[in-house]
């Protein structure tokens, strides 16, 4: 392993050991610091110690019948997971249209822009019924709309606009000079988006699609728990909190799931850089 790898994981592990001290550190302080009283309650009905949650994934998920929380929580985040990477293949694809289209068309630019972006203002939980709704009775052919399809809608809602607005900026970024010379050669217009708009649109996508894998899960989860559809890990979260008062532990491990099902699903844009990146000079280097 390369010593940048070693370092990144170092740097990963210290961040993590940080706040699992910060964690157990306030539940010492019991919340208070000398005058000052934080809010959050710290006793272990709110805040569970980290062992007790760990010793809690291990454990049954119901009393008396088989299956762990590990499991369970897995099971869920994995499901969740399939139906997030549906939405953000379907936000991604109609944001780089929308991209490439308002490229062409300044005028489209001008127009569609202030509604991408105001389309993100609208309340989620809000939303997803409405998308449960409208789909519920939808029927093409033998394809019947199924509640997971309203959780993929919403996490593609959630996703196409990262891509669009980082793509339409890295369609841009091409200088003046290079499309001169693109177009002393005729290429078309589909040849010049081919060769010259969407290579140098790579840096600019990445991370839009970084933003926009973990937009999809966040959408996915918001949808799910909205909706109450079953299955994923944002249905853990509802039931899991419905048993809180009983078993606070539990809502961590779910909460724990999600948060890990994000980092995984970044990583795997993150893996995506390396491949579409290494081939390509670094900054300044010519041949």
């Amino acid at each position: 392993m390369k010593a940048g790898g070693v370092k990144r994981i170092a740097l990963g592990l210290s961040g993590f050991v940080a706040m699992a001290a910060t964690w157990e550190l306030y539940k010492a302080i019991d919340g208070k610091l000398g005058p000052w009283h934080f809010p959050a309650h710290a006793d272990d009905a709110s805040m569970p110690h980290l062992l007790t949650i760990g010793r809690r994934f291990l454990q049954p998920e119901v009393r008396d019948r088989p299956g762990t929380v590990l499991q369970a929580v897995i099971s869920g985040s994995w499901y969740t997971f399939r139906v997030a990477v549906v939405g953000l293949a379907l936000g991604a694809m109609i944001g780089l249209l929308l991209a490439v289209v308002m490229e062409r068309f300044r005028l489209l630019e001008r127009a569609w822009l202030p509604y991408i972006v105001l389309s993100q203002t609208v309340p989620l939980i809000a939303l997803a019924p409405l998308i449960s709704g409208w789909g519920g009775g939808l029927r093409i052919g033998s394809l019947h709309w199924r509640p997971w399809m309203s959780v993929a809608a919403m996490a593609a809602y959630l996703s196409f606009f990262p891509v669009a607005v980082g793509a339409l900026r890295g369609l841009q970024s091409p200088q003046a000079h290079h499309e001169d010379l693109m177009r002393s050669y005729a290429a078309s217009w589909g040849q010049t988006l081919w060769k010259l708009r969407l290579p140098a649109a790579v840096p600019y996508l990445i991370p839009a699609l970084q933003l926009a894998a973990a937009s999809s899960i966040v959408g996915a989860i918001v949808s799910e728990i909205s909706i109450g559809a079953k299955g994923g890990v944002g249905r853990l979260i509802l039931d899991y909190f419905q048993r809180a008062s009983g078993d606070p532990a539990q809502v961590y491990t779910a909460f724990i799931g999600a948060a890990l099902l994000g980092l995984v699903t970044v990583g795997l844009i993150k893996a995506l850089e390396k491949l579409l990146m290494r081939n390509r000079a670094a900054p300044g280097l010519h041949p």
